[in-house]
């Protein structure tokens, strides 16, 4: 169509959502931005390596009762750059 040339590209849709559990340790806690970040190890359902992430917690709530260096199971869901935690589960 007329007009429609600077259009190409406008129907790509946003990468599916992955969610996937891992194992690690809590480095630091920022209720205000309500971050949780945790080093941990590799989580294949998502395709990552080990690495440290500062993650959003999803609810906040999940922040209640921890502390740095606690070790913890947890899942995470991922879609593009953005990645939160869903849950946590103490170890």
């Amino acid at each position: 169509m007329k007009g429609m040339s600077g259009m190409a590209g406008m129907d790509k849709k946003a990468p599916a959502a992955k969610t996937g559990q891992g194992v690690g340790v809590i480095t630091a806690i920022d209720a205000k931005a309500n971050k949780l970040t945790i080093q941990h190890g590799p989580i294949p359902a998502v395709g990552w390596p080990a690495m440290t992430v500062a993650f959003k917690a999803n609810p906040p709530t999940l922040l209640r009762g921890l502390r740095v260096g606690q070790r913890i199971g947890f899942d995470v869901k991922t879609q593009g750059m953005a990645a939160e935690v869903t849950a946590v589960r103490p170890q």
